[in-house]
This record gives C-alpha cells, sequence and structure tokens, in this order.
C-alpha cells in the first residue's frame, strides 16, 4: 500500500472512531487487510494473547519481542514456546549494545541509577529501529491497566514514529483476558502464576510483585516515579 504520512494519519483517525466498538478481531482483520505485510504484532511475552488474536485472522504474522538482555528465564521461555506453537513468525530485536558493553560505557546497574536511560537504549531504540519495516503494529495495551492507559484509543496514529498503532485488547479488562486465555489456551508467562501482574526486566528496581490494593502495574520502577518504558508515552 503506498501512501503518505498524511494519509496513514486520516486513516488511523477514523479507524479509532469506526472501530472503537469492535472485536479485537475485527480490529486485527482490519489491519491485516489494510497492510499485509507491513503490519506485525508486538509482544512482551508476558501472555500470547494479542498474538493468538492476530494469528487468528492473519496467520505466519511478524510477532516482535525486544530481549533487552535482562529478561527472566521465565519471558524468554514463553517466547520460545510461543515461536514453536503457534503459526506466528517470531522476530526478536535486540539493543546495539549487549549488557557488558553498556556496563562498560555506562556504569553497571544503569537500570538502578537511571532507568530511562536503560529503557530507552534497550527498548525504545530497538523497537524503533525493527519497526523500520512496518507500515502499523499492535500492541497489547489495555485501558484499564493503569491511569496512564486510561484513554488508549483501539487505533491512532504514532507520530513519533509515523505509523499505525493498535490497541486491539484496549477495551478488554482483565476477566475478559482470562476468558480467553481459558476458552482458547493461550500461553502465559509463569511468572503470572507466582503473583506478577506486570513483567518487565528481572532487576528488582524493573519488576517485582505488587501489593494488596495496587494496580497491575504499580511494581514496575517501584519507587522511582516511573510509569512507562517510552515505547508507549
Amino acid at each position: 500500500m503506498s501512501s503518505t504520512a498524511t494519509d496513514y494519519a486520516e486513516l488511523a483517525e477514523r479507524a479509532g472512531r469506526e472501530l472503537e466498538e469492535a472485536t479485537p478481531q475485527e480490529i486485527l482483520r482490519w489491519a491485516a487487510d489494510t497492510f499485509g505485510s507491513r503490519f506485525c504484532v508486538t509482544s512482551s511475552m508476558e501472555d500470547a494473547v494479542v498474538a493468538h488474536l492476530a494469528s487468528s485472522v492473519f496467520p505466519g504474522v511478524d510477532v516482535v519481542f525486544l530481549d533487552t538482555g535482562y529478561h527472566f528465564p521465565e519471558t524468554i521461555g514463553t517466547r520460545d514456546a510461543v515461536a514453536a506453537t503457534m503459526p506466528v513468525n517470531v522476530i526478536t530485536l535486540k539493543p546495539l549494545r549487549t549488557v557488558a558493553e553498556q556496563d562498560a560505557e555506562h556504569g553497571p546497574n544503569l537500570h538502578d541509577r537511571d532507568p530511562d536511560l536503560c529503557c530507552s537504549l534497550r527498548k525504545v531504540e530497538p523497537l524503533n529501529r525493527g519497526l523500520g519495516a512496518y507500515d502499523a503494529w499492535a500492541t497489547g495495551l489495555r485501558r484499564d491497566e493503569s491511569p496512564t492507559r486510561a484513554n488508549t484509543p483501539v487505533v491512532a496514529w504514532d507520530a513519533r514514529r509515523r505509523k499505525v498503532k493498535l490497541a486491539p485488547i484496549a477495551r478488554w479488562t482483565q476477566e475478559d483476558v482470562d476468558a480467553y486465555v481459558a476458552a482458547n489456551g493461550v500461553l502465559l508467562n509463569p511468572l503470572l502464576w507466582e503473583g506478577y501482574t506486570s513483567i518487565g526486566c528481572s532487576p528488582l528496581s524493573c519488576t517485582r510483585k505488587p501489593g494488596e490494593g495496587e494496580d497491575a502495574r504499580s511494581g514496575r520502577w517501584s519507587g522511582s516515579g516511573k510509569t512507562e518504558c517510552g515505547i508507549h508515552l
């Protein structure tokens, strides 16, 4: 599909309105029909819900995963299980520097001292680079996850990356996710069974189990005032 950024921005705005009440499958079918192989799904491998939904309407869809070098073994295992058992094409993106190279340049434990810079180097830059092959991308953002995500549109224009951005399960609750997982046998990261509700990198400063009454993402960058890695800002 040949189009300008202005065309895509207008397309995204219109689709966001028209698809607000659509099912996730209908939103993803629209993306597959509109963008074809220039569309991908991104996944943190907390679960395979969006990848499973996308594969049901677009078998062989690219599923992009960021290997930060700091992931829990369970997260890498979930990625490998998704690649082995689902009709998707898992693509792993990596930062320009290994953890050791980053430590040599910035000092060890950058995630504790400057989490914004660490996320920028190990998440934001690799994703921006990897998305160069696509015109549209889908995420698993949901409005009920945190106040910062409460107004997430189902389709929007990602002006920073100049791409169409989808959040096909934005309107779902955790109960909707659980019901879909149970009905379809969707792969989950084993850490979810241990009390984690939002899974990022493994250092304690990046991911901990939330306390009683805290929102699902309260365990991310706990105590730092940071609420997002920068990908969705």
